[in-house]
């Protein structure tokens, strides 16, 4: 278990390592990455696994753990949203329910990404924060406080 009880979730892309960004060291949070560090069914199933291995450990994700959406600016899936049909078919919606906005924005996917980990019942007592880092300045904006 991580020493923080904390899990990133972040995007693959190289310019933004989580570790660095938080300022955290090894074995102080468990990381996951994908493509634009969203939420998507594929990230909710390890999620739902990593809680099953804390289980069988002796543990389990719940009251004292966190989560922390961290997203940055000038993310390669922003270059995607004239392509509906791929970006539905990733985040488990369908194309008249993709929202171009939360793809396109950070700070609105976010929002989004914090109320679907929120909203998700395995989870009850987990707090959920959302970051985006500027890959340009450095810095580290708190948009949803957990």
């Amino acid at each position: 278990m991580p020493a923080l009880k904390t899990i990133v979730i972040g995007c693959v892309d190289p310019r933004v390592d989580p570790n660095e960004v938080l300022r955290v060291r090894t074995g102080e949070v468990a990381t996951i990455r994908n493509v634009g560090g969203r939420v998507t069914p594929e990230l909710l199933m390890e999620l739902g696994m990593l809680r099953r291995v804390t289980q069988a450990a002796g543990g389990d994700i719940g009251p004292g753990w966190e989560f922390i959406v961290l997203h940055h600016t000038d993310c390669g899936i922003t270059k995607l949203t004239d392509r509906p049909e791929l970006l539905s078919l990733y985040f488990g919606v369908e194309e008249k329910s993709l929202s171009v906005e939360a793809v396109s924005k950070p700070r609105a996917a976010v929002a989004q990404d914090v109320a679907i980990l929120r909203d998700d019942a395995r989870f009850t007592g987990v707090r959920v924060s959302g970051l985006v880092y500027d890959v340009s300045s450095g810095s580290v904006e708190l948009v949803v406080a957990p």
